[in-house]
């Protein structure tokens, strides 16, 4: 059983803003939210296909920020809605300040050639060597050319294709943007915007004061992909896409087209 849950959170509170700077507060408070789960960064070696806890912070608008998590469990957030929430709301018990629903449903209802709208935040990279003979070393894409290519070669995979504009829809030849290189430009139905640059500090689990450096480049990708895989597709969208998964990367979520295309 997998669960995808939501949470306003309410950036007016001074706690919601310390907790919105802070990824590893956030990865932290959401696997406090689970019990029987000790905090990690990882599914652990040899459990790649394991159930995982996934996160991913909207930023809808500068007072709409929603948190949402896959997970195999239903979680408890009674702690985020005292820090970062409306708490005297929700003393009634019919809104706690979170919804939580089963997700195993819709991941079984997935079928080859369905269409769906998606959304998700990533950690693009890749791996580049500056010198022969040097190792390589792992770099954010930096352009929305690079971040559009890093999805799409993940895309067969991970169980899904992205779909391309009719020609019409197109405002580039052959969706291009450069006649001397191709280009993703605007041949595909996703776009990508909301690009964060995140550094912080992490503490090494065997010695806590050890301490390493931690920067990424995270995007939002929006746009509309069909299910070539539903099996592959669930893995992702339970097991996460790309790299920095427990700083709010990884999670795919879907919604429903208006069917017209």
């Amino acid at each position: 059983m997998s669960f995808l849950t939501r949470f306003r959170v309410n950036t007016a509170r001074p706690g919601a803003r310390r907790l919105l700077s802070s990824h590893q507060s956030v990865h932290a408070a959401v696997m406090s939210s689970f019990p029987a789960l000790l905090p990690t960064d990882s599914a652990g070696p040899g459990q790649a296909d394991a159930p995982r806890v996934l996160w991913r912070l909207d930023h809808n608008a500068r007072a709409e920020v929603f948190l949402y998590i896959v997970s195999p469990d239903r979680p408890d957030l009674t702690h985020l809605v005292e820090q970062a929430g409306w708490p005297a709301a929700a003393t009634d018990p019919s809104t706690p300040g979170w919804q939580s629903r089963p997700y195993t449903p819709l991941l079984d209802r997935l079928t080859q050639g369905d269409t769906w709208a998606f959304r998700l935040t990533a950690n693009p990279v890749h791996h580049i060597r500056r010198k022969d003979g040097e190792p390589t070393k792992r770099t954010a894409h930096l352009t929305p050319t690079h971040q559009k290519g890093w999805l799409l070669e993940r895309q067969d995979r991970c169980g899904f294709r992205i779909l391309e504009k009719p020609a019409d829809k197109r405002l580039l030849p052959s969706g291009t943007t450069y006649q001397k290189r191709e280009h993703h430009g605007d041949r595909y139905e996703l776009t990508v915007r909301d690009q964060r640059a995140v550094s912080f500090t992490k503490h090494r689990q065997a010695d806590a004061s050890k301490q390493r450096p931690v920067s990424l480049v995270t995007v939002t990708f929006d746009g509309h992909l069909q299910v070539t895989d539903p099996d592959a597709l669930r893995r992702t969208l339970t097991q996460g896409l790309g790299k920095a998964k427990a700083y709010g990367c990884g999670l795919m979520t879907l919604a429903p087209t208006s069917g017209e295309r």
